[in-house]
């Protein structure tokens, strides 16, 4: 396959929803025949909603979310972070990812509560998405308005970072100096 190819960008769903936001801006892409729809924040809400209720989309199952930390990568991306939406279509069997990009407008060394890492919940939508979004915001710190128990799922809740950040230590920040180290004899 040759590198200036275009990308095959026939899935269905994408004129769908172009012809449904007509006003919108969106970007797609596909890779490895899996095609993602890029939405802006705002309007991501809106758009899920519109894929699982469209009998013509029918995305009634959320199989997953996952986050990106896009820092130090070596393309140029719209925003530092990334939150994919993988749905599925279980009458069809069709899979469509939604992806959207945040840009932090806060230095992102500590936990502060940045107003540009705020996504709306979709749990209102598919309820199982109470806990990939509670990760979410233990893991890399992007809130959800909406969501019905926004807490730290993992780590304790004065857990003082976001460790899945690119820019957070390998080493930790001294959370570890303040355990007694365990050796055979110890236990």
């Amino acid at each position: 396959m040759s590198s200036d190819k275009k990308p095959n960008l026939d899935h269905p769903v994408f004129a769908i929803v172009k012809e449904r936001f007509a006003g919108k801006r969106f970007r797609a892409t596909e890779f490895r025949r899996q095609s993602t729809l890029i939405v802006d924040p705002q309007d991501l809400h809106e758009v899920l909603a519109f894929l699982k209720s469209d009998s013509r989309c029918d995305f009634n199952f959320l199989s997953d979310i996952h986050y990106v930390d896009y820092l130090g990568y070596p393309a140029k991306t719209v925003g530092r972070f990334a939150c994919v939406y993988n749905l599925l279509s279980l009458a069809r069997d069709d899979r469509f990812f939604v992806k959207t990009f945040l840009d932090p407008s806060l230095p992102t060394d500590g936990i502060a509560d940045d107003p540009a890492l705020y996504l709306d919940s979709v749990t209102d939508l598919w309820p199982g998405a109470e806990w990939m979004e509670r990760e979410a915001f233990d893991m890399l710190g992007i809130r959800f308005r909406n969501h019905p128990d926004l807490r730290r799922i993992l780590l304790w809740e004065t857990y003082p970072a976001f460790p899945l950040r690119k820019d957070y230590p390998l080493r930790g920040r001294g959370e570890r100096e303040m355990y007694r180290v365990l050796d055979r004899t110890s236990s």
